[in-house]
């Protein structure tokens, strides 16, 4: 059965909007997902639909085989829209893969996007991996710094080919729990 978390309450008794973290699965999850990566790194860092279809692939692949026991994914809805996502991804030695984590502008600055990632980090430790990875560019340094206050550190940066826009630094980041 889904679960969900209320992470914050905001604003007085007439305007009070609620963010939840609930476990994806609602029909339209998954199209979201992709959907709104796609629109919101067009807008905001002018990458082209390679990174779109890069999503897609993520998410596909985690539709069609994930096993629940190790592979979870969450939204964040905010006032009943989503707003933010996250995946734990088991990416092989032990170790989990944190994946395509969103945030929509509406819903930043209010710790939205460290509760997707606590919730992704409190997964994996109960599943039993030993750690966690991911990976980023450095166009998203107000993820790097949300992933280095959680204790993750960067562990390699090289160059990629970028999305559209010309190169950009790839970053590993991982954590050992």
């Amino acid at each position: 059965m889904p679960t969900e978390t209320l992470v914050s309450v905001e604003g007085n008794e007439e305007t009070r909007e609620a963010t939840v973290i609930r476990e994806l699965g609602q029909p339209g999850d998954l199209g979201w997902v992709i959907k709104a990566h796609g629109e919101l790194y067009a807008r905001e860092s002018g990458w082209d639909t390679s990174f779109e279809a890069l999503v897609a692939r993520i998410v596909a692949d985690f539709a069609a085989a994930h096993d629940p026991d190790r592979e979870a994914a969450w939204i964040a809805e905010l006032d009943g829209h989503r707003v933010g996502c996250v995946f734990c991804v088991d990416g092989g030695d032990d170790t989990a893969v944190l994946r395509v984590l969103l945030l929509h502008p509406d819903a930043r600055g209010h710790g939205v996007g460290g509760e997707l990632v606590d919730t992704c980090l409190g997964f994996a430790r109960k599943a039993g991996y030993a750690g966690m990875r991911l990976w980023t560019t450095d166009q998203q340094a107000t993820a790097g710094r949300l992933y280095q206050s959680r204790g993750f550190e960067l562990t390699s940066e090289k160059p990629h080919d970028g999305f559209g826009t010309g190169p950009v630094n790839g970053q590993t980041y991982a954590l050992t729990f």
